[in-house]
């Protein structure tokens, strides 16, 4: 079960409110850079849930904590493209059953800015050829972030990232 709620409906008060298990950021059409960029409450990063960001959700994720992003520079991204496996790690529930396949993943990439560094707590565990930071994980803190998008078709096993992500938080599928 989830619900989707447009950012500027989320709250410090929303969320002790709903009391989310998990919480995922969605790419946009936006750029991080603008200086009326949608972003949710700072709160988020320390609500004890996991936190996915995907695309847009990533960038602004690592903006937000002092990472940082850029625009374009001849690393957008847009179709198929492949993440090959920087840092293999067992104890990353998050990318279980991932990269047996040549250790790569097939992935889509919709991205003009990219994430230029990540901050402190966060490791790197999948690069393309112009996403140095396509995944990056703080396991301690339980935020993740993917520059590609695990929920279409065109990422082969992204409903499998999607699963493992919700998987820790304990959630029962029985839905």
């Amino acid at each position: 079960y989830c619900e989707i709620h447009p950012f500027n409906n989320v709250n410090d008060e929303f969320l002790k409110k709903f009391k989310p298990k998990a919480i995922i950021l969605s790419g946009g059409p936006a750029s991080v850079l603008n200086d009326n960029a949608p972003k949710p409450p700072p709160t988020i990063y320390d609500f004890g849930v996991p936190v996915l960001g995907i695309c847009y959700g990533q960038q602004i994720m690592m903006k937000m904590l002092g990472g940082s992003v850029v625009s374009g520079s001849g690393t957008s991204e847009f179709g198929k493209s492949f993440v090959k496996v920087k840092k293999k790690n067992e104890n990353v529930k998050f990318l279980e059953g991932l990269f047996l396949n040549d250790g790569k993943e097939q992935v889509w990439m919709s991205h003009g800015d990219h994430v230029a560094s990540i901050p402190k707590g966060f490791e790197v565990y999948g690069v393309s050829e112009n996403a140095p930071f396509a995944i990056i994980g703080d396991v301690k803190k339980q935020l993740y972030g993917v520059q590609f998008h695990p929920e279409v078709v065109h990422t082969l096993n992204g409903k499998d990232l999607i699963k493992n992500f919700l998987k820790l938080s304990n959630f029962s599928f029985k839905w």
